[in-house]
């Protein structure tokens, strides 16, 4: 039997101060989950991680920390990464990409330089998310 679960985010109001949302629904579309794909949702908001959603890619959960960006996909019982890890650039997800003048987070036609703080925050927050779904899913 599957349980039916809907997931809230929610964000503090410093947090909505310091950095705006625009573009964010914060209310996930209610989904059937597994007791499997709850546990490791709820090990997501535990580790730091909340629950956002984009308009434009409404299907899947996103889940953002420190300002980068994941979509998850909730198919066959699993909690999957769906394409790649992001940064939160206006109301889209922005990509890494390298250009003449260096490393830069984009998303059309914004842009935000890639410092050595900010790849090193992309990289922890890759490591740990793919780290979460894997051990989660029993792969590590």
């Amino acid at each position: 039997m599957r349980q039916r679960t809907t997931f809230h985010a929610e964000s503090s109001p410093k947090a909505r101060k310091e950095r705006p949302r625009a573009g964010i629904i914060v209310e996930a579309q209610p989904t059937e989950l597994t007791p499997s794909q709850i546990a490791v949702l709820e090990s997501l908001l535990k580790a730091g991680f909340r629950f956002v959603t984009f308009e434009r890619y409404a299907r899947y959960l996103g889940v953002e920390r420190d300002g980068f960006v994941a979509l998850l996909e909730t198919g066959e019982g699993k909690v999957k990464l769906f394409g790649q890890v992001g940064y939160h650039v206006g109301e889209g997800i922005a990509m890494l990409v390298g250009r003449a003048g260096g490393r830069a987070f984009v998303w059309k036609g914004e842009s935000v330089p890639a410092t050595p703080e900010l790849l090193a925050g992309y990289e922890r927050f890759k490591v740990d998310l793919r780290r979460m779904l894997h051990r989660e899913a029993g792969e590590g």
